[in-house]
């Protein structure tokens, strides 16, 4: 198999988890028990455990080591900067996707810094496809879940997420073919992607895990944050 159909199929599969994270939503959407309640923010708190491991172990260590203090500060938080704006927009508009457009403009940046390092480091280049595919999956059910309360139908939200999917090997080709040289920018990519993920961790899924005299789901952090450690452990 020749590097750039491994890497078209790693980074579909990365996206097809948002597909399977809406299909595990779907077979278990019934009634809103305070069982089910507990599951549904464990899930999404283990999806913050694995985004934290995403950019502490896939996205920062490469850039940290190519860009200055002052490239790296700068493009680091203006990923934050720009996720900011654009959920403040959202926001103000009172748009009821915004969990969607998070894994979205998560997503698209991952899978572009996936193709870039392919070509430079295989081993980084699965781990970082690994970790776009834990956090995809339980981003997927969230927003499964966000389509539907707003009245769009089950079957359409999850073919939704599966035409999402396809965007994974596009982007990725195109950081194989015109970023893989251009180490610094990207670099600088990955950097602005973590600033991003670290804003939606603090502004929108830490929140949305938590459940008042519960304790149980934010384990679910520890674990998905476990999950990123152990898996770069085993890659490297």
């Amino acid at each position: 198999m020749s590097e750039l159909t491994i890497l078209i199929v790693a980074s579909w599969f990365a996206g097809l988890a948002a597909f399977v994270g809406g299909g595990i939503a779907w077979a278990t959407n019934g009634a809103n028990t305070a069982a089910k309640r507990e599951v549904t923010h464990g899930i999404i708190a283990f999806g913050g455990g694995i985004l934290i491991a995403a950019v502490a172990f896939a996205l920062l260590p490469k850039a940290m080591i190519v860009l200055g203090p002052a490239s790296l500060g700068a493009a680091f938080c203006a990923g934050g900067l720009f996720f900011c704006i654009l959920d403040a927009r959202l926001g103000r508009r009172g748009d009821t996707k915004a969990q969607f457009m998070a894994m979205l403009i998560d997503f698209l940046p991952e899978a572009l810094a996936l193709g870039a390092v392919f070509g430079q480091d295989h081993q980084l280049g699965v781990l970082l496809a690994a970790f776009i595919a834990a956090q995809n999956l339980p981003e997927g059910f969230n927003a499964f879940r966000e389509m539907t309360s707003v009245g769009i139908r089950s079957r359409v939200a999850v073919l939704t997420l599966l035409a999402i999917s396809l965007l994974g090997p596009v982007a990725a080709c195109t950081g194989y073919f015109f970023l893989r040289n251009q180490v610094k920018l990207t670099a600088a990519i990955m950097a602005f992607a973590g600033g991003g993920i670290m804003y939606l961790i603090f502004q929108d899924i830490a929140p949305q895990s938590k459940i008042r005299k519960h304790w149980i789901p934010a384990l679910g952090g520890v674990l998905g944050f476990a999950v990123g450690m152990i898996g770069k452990q085993l890659v490297y």
